[in-house]
């Protein structure tokens, strides 16, 4: 199972002891809007916890291999806001070390 298979199906799931293998320790997710970096146990308390989530619409791998994982889909919010995301994930040892996402605001 490829770690893009992986990190969906704990995505999916909100699996947190699957998250927790899949994550280095020294992970930042880094947030380009706030300027702020989030650390993994961060992370994953976000994406595990309960209630509304995003809905994510034509996920797609734009590109795989055992450094990086680049994907590309459509969010819609609990808000009603609507964004195109890119995510750029940075692999070392088969574990997420490095996330980073472009987003551009999609009209409601």
């Amino acid at each position: 199972m490829t770690f893009s298979e992986r990190w969906k199906s704990a995505f999916d799931a909100r699996d947190r002891d699957a998250f927790d293998e899949l994550i280095d320790d020294a992970f930042l997710y880094v947030r380009h809007q706030s300027g702020k970096d989030i650390t993994k146990d961060r992370i994953i308390d976000i994406w595990c916890s309960e209630g509304p989530r995003p809905i994510r619409r034509d996920y797609r791998i734009v590109y795989e291999n055992d450094e990086i994982c680049v994907t590309h889909q459509f969010i819609d919010f609990p808000s009603g806001d609507k964004e195109s995301v890119m995510v750029v994930m940075l692999l070392r040892n088969e574990k997420l070390i490095r996330m980073e996402t472009g987003a551009t605001p999609m009209p409601s």
